[in-house]
């Protein structure tokens, strides 16, 4: 797949999700075959204005390339004026978010609350696209209820405004997470675009990635919380895409492995105190599943210190010989 002039080796990539996403777990993903990886989403009008916060979100380390940056906002000008400060940090391509459905974001005009106003979203499309020479991608929802299910509408206006990729959720915004995936409606919109289209929603191994494609014919997949605590899923699909081949889920010693080696990274990047607070989600993420999972979320869910991480990690594995 290309999204301009970028080529895409691969099968799936990571979606860019908000407290997730960050450049620990991106390089991790990227490590076990993610095709590129997108920033967590960054305020427009925070990089305007100079916000720290925005600006460290943004940063890309070359182990997660091909990357991009994540935008959302709601004016045209701020969108293009944010563009500037990307730049800095050489993504390989700047992705639109049109599709958060979090109140916060949404109930401020941004993310899927677009999806209500085409007009402005392909004014916001063009603005970006004018204000850089790289690929501009945008993600969006199939529509904000399911009585306004307009993501062929959308996409259109993106490819007009000079997107070059667009991925759709086969979700609405007031459906969250909750299920079905309307996989009719990324079809719809591949059947009528002539960029690539990407598939995002319930994928979660190798045989979700294929009925995905062969539901809807798209061009690509974002895998988004698929891959909480289970960054090797991008190795199942790449295995089953390219050679049917099913990858089961790794033994209990090594997702504890995986996990205190993410752990450890996101202490790197961030420092121990912000590190190991938000060890405990990610701790709770690859416990899943395993026997005793319960008690040793909980004892997560007071982690302290890297050290105390790995006595839990170890204590799994004995339990779980």
């Amino acid at each position: 797949m290309y999204i301009g002039n970028l080529k895409i080796d691969g099968f799936a990539a990571l979606a860019p999700m908000a407290g997730v996403a960050d450049r620990a777990f991106r390089e991790l993903c990227r490590e076990y075959g993610a095709a590129y990886t997108v920033s967590e989403m960054i305020s427009s009008k925070g990089v305007t204005m100079g916000d720290r916060k925005s600006k460290e979100l943004m940063r890309l380390n070359d182990a997660e390339r091909p990357a991009g940056v994540q935008i959302f906002g709601s004016d045209a000008e701020i969108m293009a004026e944010s563009v500037k400060s990307v730049l800095e940090v050489k993504p390989d391509f700047i992705d639109i978010n049109m599709g958060c459905p979090a109140p916060k974001i949404s109930g401020n005009g941004g993310g899927a609350s677009l999806m209500r106003e085409p007009e402005k979203a392909e004014k916001i499309i063009r603005a970006v696209v004018s204000s850089t020479k790289l690929p501009v991608s945008v993600k969006m929802r199939s529509g904000w209820d399911f009585d306004s299910i307009n993501a062929l509408d959308l996409a259109l206006r993106a490819q007009n405004a000079g997107a070059k990729a667009v991925t759709v959720h086969g979700r609405t915004r007031s459906q969250m997470y909750a299920p079905p995936v309307n996989t009719d409606i990324i079809r719809e919109v591949k059947r009528n675009l002539d960029i690539p289209v990407i598939g995002n929603g319930d994928i979660t191994d190798g045989q979700s990635a294929a009925l995905m494609f062969e539901k809807t014919d798209c061009d690509f997949l974002l895998v988004g919380r698929g891959a909480l605590g289970r960054p090797w899923v991008f190795q199942q699909i790449n295995a089953y895409m390219s050679e049917g081949r099913i990858i089961p889920e790794p033994p209990v010693s090594e997702r504890m492995r995986v996990m205190v080696k993410h752990i450890k990274l996101i202490c790197k990047y961030k420092g121990d105190r912000v590190g190991i607070r938000e060890a405990r989600k990610h701790a709770a993420w690859y416990m899943k599943g395993i026997k005793g999972a319960a008690q040793y979320r909980r004892e997560a869910g007071m982690l302290e210190s890297i050290e105390q991480l790995e006595e839990i990690a170890y204590k799994i594995c004995v339990e779980n010989q």
